[in-house]
């Protein structure tokens, strides 16, 4: 699963290589610069707020596998690198800028795009947004909706991601990318109750994972997989994080090992790339008769959907949903095979979360509050999880200093607080 060589979607409908009115945004039709386009969310879209432009020329950290040259966003097609996923590599180029957050004056539930671009065949330009979740840690965020689509919940701080789409060397050119957010509805006195509930619990679903490996390529958002490596891949872009960042997290726990595992989704796969199948009908990008949690891997593998063939066409020879790094395979929930596993997502629910800080290395998860109980799995570097509750244990000195304080991160699961940053010195979360 390498970011130039797989992990991009097909759009049902290419661009002719000419100077274009129209480019593919996840799946969403922009229009041209001038004439933003909302998603509509039966009562008309809300009073015009400031619109901006992103800034195309910059580069971050975040950035995988683009450049900017003549005038335009391209895909940097000489940083591609070697074979996709064992699972059936699908040979396509993909690239990514991940724009700075913006602040606006108020909250926006939907962010429009305009866009400027060049889309030769067989390339398109997904223009994606997310906005920032408060009071829920320093990381966290909605998940990644196509632009011009509502936000999960209504934002002041949103952030854009421009990801370039090609093959055979052909890339589009994007010139320009122009933003405009819309106020939210009124809501109603339901709507409002449910936006007050304290807490939520995250989706949690049986699949099948299996292990990357590829140690030496690159991930979809451009991070270089390193001998044991703390991720996973799911099969969408919408719960991709930014490099070095764990917006996207999960908590992986094996059935024939007792162990879990908590870890950033850095890339994308294995077998398709627009499943997010942890969502229901109503969002679900693709697949929408399958039922909520089943991967369109699994429901072709042991059922013949699809006629038994993925989104690319491809034979779908395992019903894998997730795909774990070697370090979250091997050393963070201790399987030696493939294996069913129980899969939590973790921004899919609410609550006070923290993201995990080391030096480098995963953090050992325990079974208890202290360094002398039982070692239950690991949670990976920028891992983002949630604080259940807290009690008070064994001292360590880590990362954010010396405390006594352990968070309970899943059931049986605790790790020091002295390696979450949670954004606060003071618990997030009641006491056990």
């Amino acid at each position: 699963m390498l970011t130039q060589v797989r992990k991009t979607r097909r759009s049902a409908a290419l661009l002719a290589a000419t100077t274009c009115a129209l480019v593919i945004a996840s799946g969403t039709a922009v229009a041209a610069v001038g004439h933003a386009t909302g998603s509509g969310n039966g009562s008309g879209p809300g009073p015009a707020a400031q619109a901006w432009s992103v800034d195309l020329t910059a580069r971050t950290d975040d950035d995988a596998g683009v450049r900017h040259a003549d005038g335009a966003l391209r895909l940097d097609t000489a940083g591609d690198t070697g074979p996709g996923s064992g699972s059936g590599a699908h040979q396509e180029t993909s690239g990514q800028l991940v724009a700075e957050p913006t602040d606006l004056d108020s909250p926006a539930s939907v962010v429009a795009a305009d866009v400027d671009a060049t889309a030769p065949a067989g390339t398109s330009v997904l223009i994606d947004v997310r906005g920032r979740l408060a009071d829920q840690g320093p990381d966290s965020w909605t998940e990644w909706v196509p632009a011009g689509s509502p936000l999960p919940a209504p934002s002041e701080t949103v952030q854009a991601r421009v990801t370039l789409l090609g093959e055979d060397g052909t890339s589009p050119a994007v010139r320009e990318v122009t933003l405009t957010p819309e106020a939210p509805r009124a809501q109603s006195l339901q709507e409002a109750e449910l936006e007050a509930a304290p807490t939520a619990a995250a989706d949690t679903y049986r699949v099948f994972a299996t292990r990357e490996g590829l140690v030496g390529g690159t991930t979809a958002n451009g991070h270089v997989i390193t001998s044991r490596d703390h991720f996973v891949a799911l099969p969408s872009r919408r719960g991709l994080s930014s490099k070095s960042s764990g917006s996207y997290s999960v908590r992986v726990c094996a059935e024939r090992t007792g162990r879990c595992a908590y870890a950033p989704v850095w890339d994308v796969g294995p077998w398709n790339t627009t499943d997010d199948y942890w969502n229901d009908a109503g969002t679900r990008q693709s697949w929408a008769d399958l039922p909520q949690g089943r991967p369109q891997a699994q429901a072709a593998h042991q059922d013949g959907y699809n006629g038994g063939l993925d989104g690319f066409g491809r034979r779908v020879a395992n019903p894998a949903g997730i795909d774990l790094g070697d370090g979250t395979f091997w050393d963070g929930v201790g399987l030696t095979d493939n294996a069913w596993t129980t899969v939590t997502y973790l921004w899919t629910g609410s609550g006070p979360k923290g993201v995990v800080r080391t030096s480098g290395g995963p953090l050992t998860v325990r079974s208890g509050p202290g360094t002398g109980k039982a070692a239950v799995g690991q949670a990976g570097n920028h891992a983002n999880v949630v604080i259940e509750c807290t009690a008070r244990g064994t001292t360590v000195t880590g990362t954010y200093g010396t405390t006594d304080l352990w968070n309970r991160i899943g059931p049986g699961n605790w790790v020091s607080d002295a390696y979450v940053n949670t954004g606060s010195s003071s618990p997030v979360a009641p006491a056990c």
